[in-house]
């Protein structure tokens, strides 16, 4: 697939806010195991290849499982997540796929025995950063990162 357009050249001024909050993300204090699994599942709810590969890398990196990578698109039937994880993965799909869930209250009240208001603010903005990159990434069809490995 071809490359639609560069989002980071048309528009440098939105993209350094989108990194700015990206960089809030990535130092409010949330587990950064946690936030790799929030981004790779999201990611693979909105079907962006780039993400899953660089987010499953870095999940990799910090030395997360390949079996918990494997399963995550089957984690409510899997053992191998913590109940924080489960609430933050829920939350997650259901912010992500908003316009059907509507953020239901079970989910909220399961996100909450697990999260402060702080945490969990912070994990909205987690889940709103990682949807804006997948869409920006999806609608420019961002050169995937295997594919520029192979070029090269």
């Amino acid at each position: 697939m071809q490359p639609r357009y560069d989002a980071f050249k048309a528009a440098p001024g939105a993209m350094a806010a989108m990194r700015g909050l990206q960089d809030y993300v990535n130092k409010c204090g949330l587990e950064a195991s946690l936030l790799e699994l929030v981004k790779t599942r999201a990611s693979q709810i909105n079907g962006c290849a780039f993400c899953i590969h660089m987010h499953t890398r870095d999940a990799r990196a910090r030395g997360e499982s390949e079996e918990r990578l494997y399963l995550l698109d089957a984690w409510r039937e899997s053992p191998l997540y913590s109940d924080r994880e489960r609430a933050a993965l829920a939350w997650t799909e259901s912010l992500t796929l908003v316009a059907e869930t509507r953020v239901p209250d079970e989910v909220y009240d399961e996100a909450r025995r697990h999260f402060s208001e702080k945490e969990l603010t912070d994990l909205t903005l987690a889940v709103v950063a990682i949807n804006g990159w997948n869409r920006i990434m999806v609608a420019s069809r961002a050169s995937h990162p295997v594919a520029k490995e192979k070029a090269a």
